[in-house]
């Protein structure tokens, strides 16, 4: 993102923390495309048959943001962390609906003779994913900021470095501990 934009982004949130009603309108059209990128960098990561689309995922992360009344955010980096946590949220209720019996989620005709119980759908890893996830933050709040900014948010390393002021290289061992002990505490509790 050029600099300039950055800078207007930080510009309409600090208007928007001192009170400016005008300032939430101007905020959208300036994030929209990297909201959207980031939207449609996770869904291409999605399973197949994912109903939500990129720019439904950007719409409703939005209205939820704006709508918590918690419009403080400090910067340009605390704006697309808060907007990723969004977006974590609206996917892990997505795939909560959709695992309920009561919604029909992930039943499919198969062959008895077929059936692998091991196998998790997509929603279910999902869901998976997101318990563990939140063992880890409870261990090391770093570790799953990182998760969730590269995972849900679709961010590369060097885009998460600059969020959290940290070295990319520090991003790229925390990823790598963070995948390591997401495996593990997946793989002990399945």
């Amino acid at each position: 993102m050029p600099d300039e934009i950055s800078s207007d982004i930080t510009q309409v949130l600090r208007a928007m923390k001192q009170g400016d009603d005008q300032a939430g309108e101007d905020l959208l059209p300036l994030v929209y495309e990297e909201l959207r990128r980031l939207a449609a960098s996770h869904m291409a990561q999605s399973a197949p048959g994912q109903t939500l689309q990129a720019t439904a995922l950007v719409h409703e992360a939005w209205l939820r943001m704006v709508s918590a009344g918690d419009r403080t955010w400090e910067n340009r980096a605390h704006f697309f962390s808060a907007a990723a946590k969004a977006m974590r949220h609206i996917l892990i209720g997505n795939a909560r609906r959709k695992s309920r019996l009561k919604h029909g989620g992930g039943q499919l005709r198969v062959d008895i003779d077929e059936l692998n119980l091991a196998a998790a759908t997509p929603g279910d890893k999902i869901l998976m994913l997101d318990e563990a996830l939140e063992r880890l933050e409870a261990e090391d709040a770093e570790k799953a900021r990182i998760v969730v900014l590269k995972f849900f948010g679709g961010l590369t390393n060097q885009e998460v470095a600059k969020i959290m002021g940290v070295t990319e290289r520090t991003v790229e061992r925390q990823w790598a501990f963070a995948k390591a002990w997401l495996y593990q505490n997946i793989h002990n509790q399945g």
